[in-house]
C-alpha cells in the first residue's frame, strides 16, 4: 500500500489518522505541494486532478480522501469509523463533509494561491482563510454541541474526528482564535489522547520541514 500525500496536508493527515486507526502500514510518498509537485506529470497520470492524497493499493487506485477512508472501513471494518444505525450515519457523514467540502476547498493552497494572482495582499489572504476556518467551525460546533462525548459523536473516534483534528490545526495556523469552540476541542483533546493521530501529525511526517 502506498499513500502520496504532504505532511501538511489536511486530507492527506485524514487518511493517516485512519490507516493508523486500523492498524495499516503504507509507504509514505511525499509530494511537495508548494513546490508544484502534485503537477508533475507522472503524477498526473496518477490523480489527474493533482491533489493529494492519492492512495496506490495492490493495482487499484483511490483519490479524495472522505472515499479513501470509507474504502479503507469497507476492506478493514475494525474499529468502525461509521455508525451501523442509518440516521446516525448520515450525522456523522454530514460533519464530515461540512468540513472536507464547505470549509477546507476555500482556504487550501489552490485557492489561496489563485487569491494572490488576483492582487490580494498577503494580509487578506490570510484573513479570508482565516474567515472561512472561523465560520465553517463555529457551524461545526453547532452540529454536535448535544452529541455525547467525547469524540465528535459519542465514545469512539469516527470520520468527524478524523475530519475535525486535521481542520483545528489549520484554523490555528491561520491565527484562528478556535477557544470558544468548546465541543470541538473536547473532541480533539479525546482523538490527541490516541497513538493513531498523534503519529499522524504533520510534524511527525519524515517529510516535515
Amino acid at each position: 500500500m502506498k499513500l502520496h500525500g504532504y505532511f501538511r496536508s489536511s486530507a492527506a493527515y485524514r487518511v493517516r489518522i485512519a490507516l493508523n486507526l486500523k492498524g495499516l502500514t503504507a509507504e509514505h510518498l511525499p509530494h511537495h505541494l508548494r513546490k508544484g509537485e502534485q503537477i508533475a506529470p507522472d503524477y498526473l497520470a496518477l490523480n489527474p486532478q493533482g491533489l493529494v492524497p492519492t492512495l496506490e493499493d495492490d493495482g487499484a487506485v483511490l483519490t479524495q480522501s472522505l472515499a479513501i477512508v470509507e474504502w479503507l472501513d469497507d476492506t478493514h471494518p475494525n474499529p468502525p469509523l461509521l455508525p451501523k444505525d442509518p440516521l446516525r450515519r448520515a450525522k456523522v457523514r454530514a460533519f464530515a463533509l461540512a468540513i472536507a467540502c464547505d470549509i477546507h476547498p476555500v482556504q487550501n493552497l489552490k485557492v489561496l494561491a489563485r487569491l494572490r494572482q488576483l492582487g490580494l495582499p498577503e494580509e487578506k489572504v490570510t484573513e479570508w482563510a482565516a474567515w472561512a476556518n472561523r465560520e465553517g467551525l463555529s457551524a461545526c460546533e453547532a452540529l454536535i454541541k448535544r452529541e455525547k462525548g467525547p469524540f465528535c459523536f459519542g465514545g469512539a473516534p469516527t470520520i468527524a474526528d478524523l475530519c475535525l483534528v486535521p481542520q483545528l490545526a489549520n484554523a490555528r495556523r491561520f491565527g484562528v482564535d478556535v477557544s470558544a469552540f468548546f465541543r470541538l476541542l473536547e473532541a480533539e483533546a479525546a482523538a490527541k489522547q490516541m497513538k493513531a493521530f498523534t503519529d499522524a501529525a504533520p510534524d511527525r511526517q519524515p517529510d516535515a520541514e
